[in-house]
């Protein structure tokens, strides 16, 4: 909670792929809240006040995968909002003239966003979300050590690129208004 806080303040694209993780862990608990405080909540170095709050945020999201039918894959609508906000701000984008670095680093990015949908993503999702989920693919097989192409490098290297320019227009946006 206190992690996601923070990073819906500074960093949305973190934020996104944070909770990606969070419901992930959620699932890996068996969306049990009395696990989740056991086995997770308890190793950090919080207050007794804090794990409770910690506790009451994680029993929310179990409470919401439970009644949105993503406990076993999918992710919570408030997330998929989110997520919605950033697809719409790319549209605008790409639909203003200016914003040119946007539209070339876009441009150098949607090779690997084709290349990706060829090899089994989802066709139907925005290309903002099959960024997404090729960071998160990334993240998750360099937490489990695993070993990553140096062409799958490099496609993250440029497609983390476009989403942090995105991730900073977001903020621009919320904080000055930007002018399309």
């Amino acid at each position: 909670m206190f992690i996601a806080q923070e990073l819906r303040k500074t960093n949305i694209a973190e934020y996104i792929l944070y909770m990606w993780q969070v419901e992930d862990t959620i699932r890996a608990f068996g969306c049990s809240l009395s696990r989740i405080r056991r086995e997770y909540i308890e190793k950090f170095d919080y207050t007794d006040e804090q794990k409770e709050d910690e506790a009451d945020w994680f029993g929310n999201l179990i409470r919401m995968m439970n009644e949105e039918g993503c406990r076993e894959k999918g992710h919570l609508q408030v997330n998929k909002a989110t997520l919605l906000m950033l697809e719409d701000l790319h549209a605008q984008l790409l639909g203003s003239t200016k914003f040119p670095f946007y539209s070339s680093e876009y441009y150098k990015v949607l090779p690997y966003i084709v290349e990706l949908r060829n090899r089994g993503a989802v066709k139907e999702e925005n290309e903002i979300e099959t960024c997404f989920n090729s960071l998160y693919g990334v993240m998750m097989l360099r937490l489990q050590k695993k070993d990553i192409s140096p062409d799958t490098a490099h496609a993250v290297k440029e497609i983390s690129t476009l989403i942090g320019m995105l991730n900073d227009y977001y903020f621009k946006d919320k904080s000055e208004g930007l002018e399309f």
